[in-house]
């Protein structure tokens, strides 16, 4: 995490249900999405630990149930 906490970023999500944080003014790279508001790192980085609780990408976890 960067010393400058006034940078807002966004949580994006790709189709496998992976998560990152990109900066705003930055154009998202194909294949992600973004997953809410833009807000503070601290706070996409705390969405990402609540919401991504099983790290395997989709197509894995499809694919052992």
């Amino acid at each position: 995490m960067t010393d400058d906490d006034s940078r807002r970023h966004v949580v994006v999500i790709n189709d496998e249900e992976q998560y990152s944080i990109w900066p705003e003014g930055r154009e998202i790279p194909p294949g992600w999405h973004p997953c809410g508001d833009y807000a503070s790192e601290r706070e996409c980085l705390d969405f990402i630990e609540q919401a991504w609780t099983d790290m395997r990408p989709r197509s894995l976890r499809e694919e052992t149930r």
